[in-house]
């Protein structure tokens, strides 16, 4: 416990983004911090989501790609992931929700921890557990964000599984359904297709990751029907009945076989499904209930508003950062925005202008990069040309399969695409996506030429080296040529 309840910057919330901001905020100086945290020091990326989901699907990945080349067939024994290694690989990548490390780091860096569920009292005041702490600069919430569980009859009844479920499962479901179509409903039915469950995916629209390019859901859904999911779309759940219910925990089956009954949008029941387990993957909420905005005269079911110094709009002492303010629900993204925020309280701390880039958070408008990793990966940043023109901007695009010598060497049936969009008067970048096998590391390179905004002329001398999978820019380069008059 700490010798003071005053300091210069509290931060609620422990996970990557709280723990930037505390640390930009204080880095150097003799400024005080502390983190609050209710549940684990390093948040939901570190033991629910990120880590764990990409430890369970790497070992699919690595057999895709130990099985993709002559001469590589005969070292494979099985060509499924051993269950009891790939949990064990995936607990040490989360510590087992041992958070002992992070809290060491965090007091490395002279920044306390105080467990405890933090919550807005007033001006620069926060409450834990009866405790009252005092900032002198700056209050961070750095809350993030719960899963959805849509209001349908049954379902919080029959205790499904979340995301935290999915990726700590112990217990491998021999028959599953997944509601839901976005990144968690891809990835974990990949994993657990791969582990051996009988996937049946439950998607209401029409496509699967449909906030990217039309493509990306085709070749994921592709992908994910080649191991054995069967996905329904234009359908959602109408009810669930689960008579055996038990608390089992993390991971575990909950209870006896659900009896889910699917519908389609005018709420005709259209088939039933025996499962032994429901995973919902319908979004997720910012954690702003429950925290002490309405202390502030902020009505907490309402969007967080805050600008590009990441402040609460009408307090110019109180930030909000990563999921909990909605703009760019992901763990890079909410560092990203911590970093900013950080920096700016240190400068204000310490009396600079914040004149310049890095005090205002930009690239969460219209640059946000982002990994699917799925088989196919999916990688993209920045617009979609649908997103773009909906902005008013006139674009052009090339889009191509993805066939170059380092996709020829990568898998012998490689199978990708990608796609650019070009804002026409400025002749720069503004989106790009790929979609393929190792394609995740492609998108640094497409997020530093949007937001470089560099000219596609100047891309011309940014030579891919040979042969790789990047040789897809050049033929992307030379495809646009004649599309810009």
């Amino acid at each position: 416990m700490a010798d003071t309840d005053t300091y210069d910057v509290i931060v609620i919330g422990a996970g990557p983004a709280g723990e930037n901001a505390a640390d930009y905020a204080i880095r150097g100086s003799a400024r005080r911090a502390v983190l609050i945290e209710g549940q684990l020091v390093g948040g939901e990326c570190s033991y629910w989501a990120c880590m764990p989901s990409k430890a369970l699907l790497g070992a699919g990945a690595a057999l895709e790609a130990a099985t993709g080349l002559p001469g590589s067939r005969t070292r494979v024994v099985d060509d499924q992931p051993e269950p009891g290694r790939l949990l064990a690989w995936r607990d040490s990548i989360t510590h087992k929700r041992d958070d002992s490390s992070q809290v060491d780091w965090a007091r490395g860096a002279g920044i306390d921890v105080v467990r405890g569920v933090g919550k807005l009292v007033g001006e620069r005041e926060v409450e834990v557990d009866g405790r009252r702490l005092h900032a002198t600069e700056a209050v961070v919430l750095a809350t993030g964000s719960d899963a959805s569980i849509p209001p349908i009859p049954g379902l919080v009844d029959a205790a499904p599984w979340t995301s935290r479920d999915a990726t700590n499962l112990v217990e491998i479901p021999a028959r599953i359904a997944v509601l839901g179509g976005g990144v968690v409903a891809c990835e974990a039915a990949t994993w657990l297709a791969e582990l051996g469950s009988v996937v049946t995916m439950v998607v209401r629209g029409h496509s699967l990751l449909p906030s990217m390019e039309p493509f990306v859901g085709e070749r994921v859904s592709s992908g994910l029907r080649e191991r054995g999911v069967d996905i329904r779309f234009g359908t959602t759940f109408g009810s669930v009945a689960r008579p055996e219910v038990d608390d089992t925990g993390y991971g575990r089956v909950h209870g006896g076989p659900a009896v889910v009954e699917l519908a389609d949008h005018a709420g005709n029941v259209t088939d039933r499904l025996e499962v032994d387990e429901i995973l919902v993957a319908a979004g997720r909420r910012p954690r702003t209930v429950g925290v002490g905005l309405d202390a502030l005269g902020i009505d907490p079911k309402a969007e967080l508003d805050v600008d590009d110094h990441l402040n609460v709009a009408g307090h110019d002492w109180l930030y909000a950062v990563g999921d909990v303010n909605g703009r760019a629900p992901l763990t890079h993204m909410g560092k990203y925005q911590a970093r900013v925020a950080g920096d700016v309280i240190a400068a204000r701390a310490e009396g600079r202008s914040l004149d310049g880039e890095r005090y205002l958070a930009t690239a969460d408008h219209a640059a946000v990069p982002q990994v699917v990793f799925t088989e196919p990966q999916v990688g993209s940043v920045g617009l979609t040309e649908r997103g773009a023109r909906d902005a008013g901007i006139d674009v052009v695009t090339s889009e191509l399969d993805i066939e170059v010598a380092g996709s020829a060497l990568a898998r012998e049936n490689y199978r990708g695409h990608a796609v650019l969009v070009i804002d026409r008067a400025r002749n720069v970048l503004v989106g790009a996506t790929f979609v393929g096998p190792d394609i995740a590391e492609l998108v640094h390179s497409a997020t530093v030429a949007v937001v470089g905004e560099v000219p596609v002329e100047r891309l011309w001398h940014a030579v891919p080296s040979y042969p790789t999978i990047s040789e897809i820019w050049l033929r992307l380069l030379e495809n646009l040529r004649g599309k810009q008059s």
